[in-house]
């Protein structure tokens, strides 16, 4: 679990992508919030509070980063310093570390909003639109290769194009560098995959061909029927290797754009399909016509589901991350049993304390009581502030249950600091305070 994490965190280069197959769908119309949050609109900035029983923290963000585009066009000027929270933005393009990186958004997907889904359909989305990067690189260079003087071709369309279409990034997930020469980059990256649709003399790799050197070069049998070979996930340490056409990793054709199109068409978006997000009737109806009868698997078609699943997540789901993340450090269940655990201790305390005074013990004896006083008042707090102090001042934090990360985010190690030492401050006076009456009450026999 721990290389996986690594992987996610630090392997931004990487065609991969999360994919946990959950059978279990709750929630289904939004992807839930368990947090207080309220957002205003002053001198044209969003304001978000995350609070909790004692502690507030706001984050102002300019308006025009509440949608996708609007994070994309802000985010390189955060990138180098940032002494704030990280936007959504930020932990989908991997600019994030523990606690608040890809890894542990998605485990908080996963496990508290049950709405994983939601994430897995952006990170499909994403890495199509670096599969699609991928193809055109490729063609561009063999093209370059076939063609050294375009002059000369008789038809140069194609080539005209992809010649003036600029260096193209390739990434895993979101582009690391959303300017506008990016964003023209990729309309000019739809705009050829619409225009070269349908003809394979452009692919570096016939479809077919690739298909059948791959299966006699692994010895695969053919898929039958309408078989798939199962999707790449980085959960898993064996990430397949090979598209799902079964062409080399390398090597993508028309035919793998097509494929994974279709794949996230009918993974997520038809009614009644095996991972089913609940988007508007009309962006489904459109990118079904699209696909199905246009024929388009341009990363373009996506792009209204893709920016609705964005502020969907925005708006439901991180706030609540970033209060489990930056204010807390633990998981319900370690929360639920320091719940029990504390109040079993504090109950245990409370019966010797009065026990003993009624019997007027010698004080000596009684200042045993300070060890379940002090185990009880501390897990009590822990639940009540959803930090544990000590492991925050060590810098630990939980993602799943005994299953710690460091703290590598300076702000996010900042903030947990602050509000473990005051968190251990009110638990030291609130313990030496019944510590101090049980012991020194004076006696009474009954």
């Amino acid at each position: 679990m721990e290389s996986v994490r690594r992987r996610c965190s630090l392997n931004s280069q990487a065609d991969t992508h999360v994919t946990d197959r959950r059978d279990s769908h709750e929630n289904p119309g939004s992807v839930g919030s368990d947090t207080t949050l309220r957002s205003a609109n002053e001198l044209g900035r969003h304001e978000y509070l995350l609070s909790d029983n004692s502690t507030s923290i706001r984050i102002s963000i300019p308006a025009e980063n509440s949608s996708l585009e609007g994070a994309m066009a802000t985010h390189g000027q955060f990138h180098a310093v940032r002494d704030r929270l990280p936007t959504l933005y930020e932990v989908l393009a991997r600019d994030t570390k523990p606690p608040v990186d890809l890894f542990s958004f998605y485990i908080y997907m996963r496990d508290q909003q049950r709405a994983v889904d939601y994430l897995d359909f952006w990170l499909d989305v994403s890495q199509h639109t670096s599969l699609c990067r991928h193809y055109v690189r490729e063609l561009r260079r063999s093209i370059l290769v076939e063609t050294p003087d375009l002059e000369k071709t008789g038809s140069k369309r194609s080539s005209y194009v992809l010649d003036h279409m600029g260096e193209i990034n390739d990434h895993a997930g979101p582009s690391t560098e959303p300017n506008q020469e990016e964003k023209l980059k990729d309309q000019s990256l739809s705009a050829f995959l619409r225009q070269d649709n349908g003809t394979s003399n452009h692919s570096p790799q016939s479809s077919l061909g690739s298909q059948q050197s791959a299966m006699r070069a692994s010895g695969d049998r053919p898929l039958a029927g309408g078989d798939r070979l199962p999707r790449p996930s980085f959960m898993s340490r064996d990430s397949p290797t090979r598209t799902d056409s079964g062409s080399p990793a390398h090597t993508v054709t028309r035919a793998d754009i097509r494929a994974s199109a279709e794949k996230i068409l009918y993974t997520y978006l038809l009614p009644g399909s095996e991972r089913e997000v609940m988007l508007p009737q009309g962006i489904v109806q459109q990118i079904t016509t699209s696909i199905e009868e246009e024929g388009r698997d341009d990363p373009e078609v996506f792009d209204s589901a893709k920016d609705y699943t964005f502020q969907a997540m925005e708006r439901d789901a991180f706030p609540g991350f970033l209060r489990a993340k930056a204010l807390g450090n633990l998981v319900p269940p370690s929360l639920f049993l320091r719940l029990v655990l504390g109040l079993i201790s504090l109950t245990a305390a409370l019966w010797a304390g009065f026990t003993l005074i009624f019997l007027d013990a010698p004080r000596r004896l009684r200042a045993w009581e300070i060890f379940p006083f002090t185990i009880g008042i501390y897990l009590l707090f822990s639940h009540q502030y959803h930090l544990d102090p000590i492991l925050a001042l060590v810098g630990l934090s939980e993602y799943t249950f005994f299953n710690f990360s460091r703290l590598e985010e300076p702000y996010v190690r900042k903030l947990l600091t602050k509000r473990a030492l005051m968190a251990l401050l009110v638990t030291i006076v609130v313990g030496v305070a019944v510590i101090v009456l049980f012991i020194f009450v004076p006696g009474y026999r009954l």
